[in-house]
């Protein structure tokens, strides 16, 4: 009895899984929307893509400078959580 129980527990699982991935897979884009949706992606647009370089470089310079000062760069801003 208990090898049964096993056994149809085991099955509902694999049964359950098998259905979760074929939904998935029948949902997924297929090639050509799936191109189309890199086509309008942010990223795609040169000006954008140069706007997001020099703020990441910004953001790491930043990063750089407070990484080499031992002062601590969250203290100095007034709190307002009094």
């Amino acid at each position: 009895m208990s090898g049964m129980r096993t056994l149809l527990t085991s099955g509902a699982a694999v049964a359950i899984v098998g259905l979760g991935f074929g939904m998935w897979s029948a949902m997924s884009p297929g090639d050509e929307q799936r191109q189309e949706m890199l086509k309008n992606l942010p990223e795609s647009n040169p000006v954008r893509m140069e706007e997001t370089r020099q703020r990441n470089a910004l953001v790491l310079q930043v990063l750089k400078e407070a990484a080499e000062t031992n002062d601590n760069v969250a203290r100095s801003f007034p709190s307002k959580s009094k």
